[in-house]
């Protein structure tokens, strides 16, 4: 186990997210804890989600797309 794995918890735990580069795992664990999901529209949730964590962490918004098409295998 490494010492950001005890120091962080992942949000996820699947195939998909452990083949991420460590910098694509922190992207997608913020997505998971900045997303509301409560939101009554999912979709435009997500996208601005993925807007507002792409921003931050200055990566291109594909990361996370690629991501979830990997997740859900379509």
């Amino acid at each position: 186990m490494r010492v950001n794995q005890l120091l962080k918890p992942s949000a996820v735990d699947t195939s998909a997210f452990n083949d991420l580069p460590p910098r694509h795992k922190e992207v997608v664990n913020d997505f998971y804890n900045q997303v509301d999901y409560d939101n009554k529209d999912v979709v435009k949730e997500v996208e601005k989600t993925i807007d507002i964590v792409s921003s931050k962490h200055n990566v291109n918004t594909d990361v996370m797309y690629n991501y979830i098409e990997k997740e859900t295998g379509e």
